[in-house]
């Protein structure tokens, strides 16, 4: 006899579902470092017992400019006499070479020895009287900001270093003009904070109501493509910092309108001479430096101006990332053009200039790095540059480093 077959159980009731494991944080990607320059590092003879990610500070000199700088010296000290008669000359080619370069006409333009005497060239030039407005920012420059101060009445517009672009930059300046305002002096880019400030569009939006505009450019020649955009009614910028000139090396570049009132800051034996040679002959002064800085821009361009502007920018934005990903540490907004930027540091740092300053050497002497730390008042940041002779792995190891210095605060 066959066996039944029991009729099949009934289902059991559906269980509800287990809840998912929570998520594990994923660690985002590692950004891709951007590929060494070839050849950088052996342009310059920088020291290897520090790592130097400050090049927007002082700049450096190519081994090539600097064999120049170093015969030019040679041959004024060979004969003084023949040296110093014919080097109001030769700073006039030096300056048609120069302006070649940037974009601007050799009559427009003199050659000075920093953004600070040439901010306060043109603001003598200018006319202010003591109760006259000059607009600044609290992102400008010390000394350059200093040189107003003696002039005039400054109106300081407070830039909150997070604004996220441009043109919160420009509605924030224009909304502190006021019909005493005759001067802006503002930085093309800034120095601490490495923002872009005098844009085109605000430059003309400061000339419609007939304000004179002054632009600290201090790092704008060998970094920006056309530094002079926007036709300001002065124009200075360093040439020893990306433009690989010696120290002691800058441009000033004035409007039609205003050259005739340009002025040395002492007398010159150029004076009949007016603009721009009154300005750069100062007697028996060192002009070596200022001989040899356009060997700095023809290097660019034999290098190619923008695969070096491309690479330099690239390589500062790969150490921002990897710095960004520290706690407490937030990016600045940057522009893509840039080869330096900058971050805020976790709140309560680098809130003085001596507290600044006491971090900067700190990370110097324990972690073999040179950058810049910059104060502001709830807490400052740190800036970093990228240049030829900077490789990748040295922002991973200032992050690395950076990680246990901070987390010990």
């Amino acid at each position: 006899m066959s066996t039944p077959i029991p009729p099949p159980l009934s289902a059991p009731p559906p269980l509800s579902a287990p809840p998912p494991p929570p998520a594990r944080a994923v660690a985002p990607a590692a950004p891709a470092a951007p590929s060494a320059f070839p050849g950088g590092p052996e342009l310059f003879r920088l020291s290897p017992r520090v790592t130097h990610l400050n090049h927007g500070s002082f700049g450096a000199v190519p081994v090539p400019v600097a064999r120049t700088h170093q015969r030019l010296t040679e041959e004024a000290a060979a004969d003084p006499d023949a040296f110093f008669l014919g080097v109001a000359d030769q700073l006039a080619a030096a300056r048609s070479r120069i302006t070649a370069h940037l974009g601007t006409a050799p009559e427009g333009a003199a050659l000075v020895t920093n953004a600070t005497e040439a901010a306060n060239i043109s603001l003598d030039a200018l006319g202010l009287a003591p109760d006259d407005e000059v607009l600044v920012t609290d992102h400008g420059y010390g000394t350059v900001v200093a040189a107003a101060a003696r002039r005039a009445r400054l109106v300081t517009v407070a830039l909150d270093p997070e604004l996220p672009d441009e043109a919160a930059v420009r509605k924030a300046v224009l909304a502190a003009v006021t019909p005493r305002t005759k001067v802006a002096l503002l930085d093309q880019i800034s120095s601490p904070t490495a923002r872009l400030i005098a844009t085109p569009e605000l430059l003309a939006d400061l000339a419609e109501r007939g304000i004179a505009t002054v632009v600290d450019g201090a790092h704008s020649p060998g970094m920006l493509a056309a530094p002079l955009a926007g036709r300001p009614d002065f124009w200075f910028g360093n040439l020893h910092k990306w433009a690989y000139a010696p120290p002691g090396s800058a441009l000033l570049a004035v409007a039609p309108e205003h050259r005739e009132r340009v002025r040395p800051p002492v007398p010159s034996w150029e004076d009949d001479r007016g603009f721009p040679r009154a300005v750069e002959f100062r007697a028996t002064a060192d002009y070596t430096g200022l001989l040899a800085a356009p060997d700095g821009l023809d290097l660019i361009a034999d290098l190619g101006s923008e695969r070096v502007r491309g690479h330099n920018s690239a390589l500062a934005a790969y150490g921002a990332e990897l710095l960004a990903r520290l706690p407490g540490v937030t990016p600045l907004p940057a522009d893509d053009r840039l080869a330096m930027r900058s971050l805020r540091l976790p709140r309560g740092l680098a809130r003085t200039k001596v507290e600044a300053e006491a971090l900067r050497e700190e990370i110097t002497e324990r972690l073999g790095f040179r950058v810049l730390i910059w104060p502001w008042p709830d807490g400052g940041g740190i800036r970093v540059s990228g240049q030829l002779y900077n490789l990748p792995e040295e922002y991973e190891r200032l992050a690395a480093g950076l990680r246990p210095l901070l987390d010990g605060r």
